[in-house]
């Protein structure tokens, strides 16, 4: 289609939306492919009457919250914003050889109304239902894809990469937190978020991956990890042989695998990693383990996690200051048990800005992804600028690299959503352990 250097210079039109490969979408957002790039399409509902369209740009709040960075209080729409947040305040955090904040590219909305044509098959039919492309936007967000290993000109070579999506791998230990939530300070959000989704049926079998394995450092708990994202991967893990995908779910969450799956996968993996009959995925779990532990990005990530020293708990106080609005959380509390959030409501305004804006930081920290794309290297290959890990059971060398994406601006707006979320998890996971407990007691009482 376009040269790289070239795509700034033009206007998609609609004898451009041949070749674009439906990738998957999350909630605000479709992904499309086309050789080596992909694009970022932002959706609108089908009933706006039910659900507003994303805000053209930040609001008063938002311009106070970040007011250091002029470009991006500069921006005049969402997505525009969303792509300076990424430059400007996540890339230098998480280390810009591992974020790609992309370019903006100008569509028309002939460009936009045929790729929607293109698609709408592809997609989950729940998802067509919610939401369409927002024909109505100007320009989209075109980045490379991460899912492929091209240096330069496009090559043949093989590769696979892994998606991987976190999740929160602390657990909080804010003063904060309040006695009737203090069961966070134990178990994680994800384990706890299960439970909820496992009630709303979004999920059919609860997963048994902890973050807390991931991030941990040590090879035996990441590799755990890895195979319990294998097991039920719903939508936080996907793996792409070429730039396709070959496991996990397109557009929403995957089944939970089974041998036919297994199997299936298995015979995909043979023509990157060469191992013995039925080893091929036990040996990619052990690549995904090593690069993690060997690239220690997952450190950073943490790091940024953690700006979130208040839990939401705390930062809700903070926003309530900035907006100049009553505490709609201490009202519904007695003034002794307020007192505890008197040291919010008595700060000063720069330090409420301060633990809010680190508060969505984190949030965006905790909710992004990791690709690791890996390539077998030749005989004859000589020193690479890549990080590499060898898998001695095949002895076989790979360079990999890691991206991390979907570092998407989180809106000040929703922080009231984030606290009436955090309480319907820790409610609904609590309601679940007591049911699991009296099930056992009522077990233990009958006669053998």
């Amino acid at each position: 289609m376009y040269e790289t250097d070239c795509w700034m210079d033009v206007t998609l039109t609609k004898k451009d939306a041949a070749g674009w490969v439906y990738r998957g979408e999350g909630a605000a957002n479709i992904v499309l492919a086309y050789i080596g790039k992909v694009m970022r399409l932002r959706k609108a509902p089908r009933n706006c009457a039910l659900a507003m369209r994303s805000p053209s740009a930040l609001n008063a709040h938002e311009h106070l919250l970040w007011k250091d960075i002029d470009q991006l209080i500069g921006s005049s729409d969402s997505e525009l914003a969303c792509h300076l947040f990424v430059e400007h305040v996540m890339k230098p955090l998480l280390g810009s050889q591992y974020v790609d904040a992309g370019m903006h590219v100008m569509v028309l909305k002939e460009f936009l109304e045929a790729v929607e044509k293109d698609v709408i098959s592809k997609r989950p039919i729940w998802r067509v239902d919610n939401a369409k492309i927002d024909t109505l936007c100007e320009s989209v967000l075109l980045m490379s894809d991460y899912s492929l290993f091209t240096h330069g000109a496009l090559e043949s070579r093989s590769c696979i990469s892994v998606e991987i999506k976190p999740k929160c791998g602390f657990l909080p230990l804010s003063r904060f937190i309040s006695e009737g939530t203090a069961i966070k300070r134990t178990i994680t959000r994800f384990a706890m978020h299960q439970a909820l989704k496992l009630h709303q049926g979004e999920i059919a079998l609860i997963s048994e991956y902890n973050p807390l394995d991931l991030f941990s450092g040590c090879k035996e708990r990441i590799y755990k990890a890895i195979v319990d994202l294998f097991t039920t991967p719903q939508n936080n893990f996907r793996v792409f042989l070429n730039g396709y995908l070959i496991f996990g779910g397109l557009g929403c969450g995957a089944k939970d695998t089974n041998v036919s799956i297994a199997k299936a996968f298995e015979d995909s993996l043979k023509s990157v990693i060469v191992a013995d009959a039925g080893k091929c995925t036990e040996n990619l779990v052990t690549l995904v383990a090593e690069a993690v532990q060997k690239s220690r990005v997952l450190d950073r990530l943490l790091e940024v996690q953690k700006l979130d020293s208040v839990d939401i708990e705390g930062a809700i106080h903070a926003y309530y200051e900035i907006t100049c609005q009553q505490c709609l959380v201490c009202k519904e509390l007695s003034d002794e048990q307020a007192k505890r959030f008197s040291v919010f409501h008595s700060a000063s305004l720069d330090e409420s800005l301060r633990i809010v804006k680190d508060y969505l930081i984190a949030a965006t920290a905790k909710d992004c992804s990791l690709m690791i794309c890996f390539r077998p290297r030749r005989e004859g290959d000589s020193g690479s600028e890549y990080n590499n890990v060898c898998l001695k059971s095949t002895n076989q060398t790979f360079d990999f690299k890691v991206h991390f994406l979907d570092l998407d601006l989180k809106r000040l707006s929703k922080m009231e959503e984030h606290y009436e979320l955090d309480k319907k998890i820790v409610s609904c996971y609590t309601e679940m352990i007591e049911g699991d407990e009296k099930r056992k007691k009522v077990t233990n009482l009958q006669p053998s």
